[in-house]
């Protein structure tokens, strides 16, 4: 997708910074403890990672950074909270592809996705996965969705117009599978019900059950990317399924209020990138099922004008709007 110049201005202006320092701070930063706020509750994929980095980058910051889940909306408390924070560097966002979605989802949104964030960095991509209790009779996704024809099916995602239920609908739509959608408030509550057999699968991010798969407690039936996830080799790729084209790539950030002074944007985005270079912290991310990014300010400011504007089709045609 080709950008417009307006759109990627509009992401800029909101108070993001190049990956060098623009000048001192007016004062010391941080002088206080950092609210690093997450859209899900704890489990899924989201809060661990934000958890590893608030621990790191306490060490770094000598100020704690605590770990906020504000689940409930679809991400939108979060979110909104963050937006309307005071810019002071003191509050961040955990944030991740339904920032750019919700806008697509639901009605109304307190927040405006292009200009009431500075972009920071861009931590982590990585895949969507279709996951089943084990004892569901499919082995495959082609047992799957035949399933889906036969039995009725229940099937739970972090959250309503979350990537994970995005992509099952994609799934649903090519495939002709049925099933009742049953959105969580992230993707550790859906888990936990399947692990203990209250659903019959999941669909969300990769690294949220990487360890489940490995052992034995699920069953991955195919990753959302082009290729394998290297973290579960054995598990075919939607494409190899034989679903040409669904692919989806989903990603994870943090951002700050619009008007943070840009060199708290600077050196934070210095810190984190010195944290997921650190070959401890990318060797735990890559057995999870993470790609480690660690990009600019302008390369996550450019990845939101990019997907806000391709959201709104993806949602329409999976039926996934709330009017």
């Amino acid at each position: 997708m080709t950008l417009s110049r307006r759109s990627l201005l509009a992401v800029m202006a909101a108070g993001t910074a190049s990956g060098a320092a623009q000048g001192a701070l007016a004062q010391p930063w941080p002088d206080r403890a950092i609210r690093l706020l997450v859209p899900v509750a704890p489990g899924g994929s989201v809060d661990p990672l934000a958890r590893l980095i608030a621990r790191h980058l306490g060490e770094v910051l000598g100020h704690p950074v605590v770990v906020e889940n504000q689940a409930g909306a679809g991400g939108n408390l979060a979110f909104e909270a963050v937006a309307r924070a005071r810019p002071d560097g003191h509050t961040l966002l955990a944030g991740w592809d339904s920032l750019a979605i919700n806008p697509a989802i639901y009605p109304r949104v307190g927040f405006d996705p292009l200009r009431d964030f500075a972009p920071n960095i861009q931590t982590v991509r990585t895949a969507q996965v279709l996951v089943v209790r084990p004892n569901l009779p499919a082995a495959t996704l082609a047992d799957f969705t035949a399933l889906t024809r036969r039995s009725p099916i229940s099937l739970g995602s972090p959250g309503n117009g979350s990537i994970g239920h995005l992509a099952a609908e994609m799934l649903k739509t090519r495939s002709g599978a049925e099933w009742t959608h049953v959105p969580y408030r992230g993707g550790g509550p859906a888990i936990q019900d399947l692990i203990a057999g209250h659903l019959d699968a999941v669909s969300l991010t990769l690294p949220a059950v990487t360890e489940h798969v490995r052992g034995g407690r699920l069953r991955a039936l195919a990753v959302t990317t082009a290729t394998r996830a290297p973290s579960l080799p054995d598990v075919p790729t939607f494409i190899e399924s034989g679903l040409e084209g669904l692919e989806v790539v989903s990603w994870q950030g943090l951002l700050a209020p619009a008007g943070t002074d840009p060199a708290i944007i600077a050196r934070l985005n210095a810190e984190v990138r010195r944290i997921l270079s650190q070959p401890e912290v990318a060797a735990q991310l890559a057995a999870q099922g993470f790609g480690v990014v660690a990009g600019t300010p302008e390369a996550l400011a450019a990845r939101l004008a990019a997907d806000v504007p391709r959201w709104p089709g993806v949602v329409r045609a999976a039926g996934a709007r709330l009017d």
